[in-house]
């Protein structure tokens, strides 16, 4: 199974941080040619690898970082994104509900990302927590996970599990999902919870 990280702003690189952290290998890219950036990579751990977009793309999970508003650019990346999961980090706050058609945006960001499977996740810590060992208090993070693909969200359960974050399931995009979705200028009810998980 192979990593990427699109978007290496302080959100793209607490999550380099978590792979390094592990030693997991992860791709890390923007729409920047990456030698812009290969120095910042090089300084989170060696298993940080700068890429162009296009060989970014090709890894089978693929974290979306970017802000809501570039997820589009991003998706012209690949003609489909068939066998791709793609989990959603963006937050579209301040985006109006009716831009959104009244979906919550990870919907939105799925329909750009032709074919592939979509979990939202990630996107509740803001970038100092996320930067932290995900150890704490005698326990781990907490990272919430929603999508309408089951079997992906295992995947990015499993992988969170890796990174050693607690996974907490819930459940569909507009169900639990709304949960961590920002609405127009108001956030998810979970969105800069800090959770931790005692075993």
């Amino acid at each position: 199974m192979s990593y990427a990280i699109i978007g290496f702003g302080r959100i793209g690189q607490s999550l380099a941080r978590a792979f390094a952290r592990k030693g997991i290998e992860v791709s890390v890219a923007t729409t920047r040619d990456p030698e812009s950036f290969a120095s910042d990579a090089a300084a989170i751990g060696l298993k940080v690898i700068p890429k162009t977009l296009a060989e970014a793309v090709q890894a089978d999970i693929i974290f979306l970082a970017v802000r809501f508003d570039s997820h589009r650019e991003v998706a012209k990346a690949l003609p489909t994104w068939e066998g791709k999961t793609i989990i959603d980090v963006t937050n579209a706050y301040g985006v109006a509900p009716e831009t959104l058609g009244g979906q919550p945006s990870a919907h939105v960001v799925a329909r750009a990302f032709t074919g592939s499977r979509l979990v939202k996740g990630f996107n509740h810590l803001v970038a100092d927590v996320l930067d932290q060992d995900p150890a704490a208090h005698g326990g781990r993070r907490v990272v919430f996970l929603a999508s309408d693909d089951d079997e992906a969200a295992s995947e990015v359960g499993a992988l969170a599990e890796n990174l050693g974050y607690a996974p907490i399931k819930l459940g569909r995009l507009s169900e639990g999902g709304l949960l961590v979705h920002a609405r127009g200028n108001s956030w998810g009810q979970l969105i800069f919870k800090d959770l931790v998980k005692f075993n």
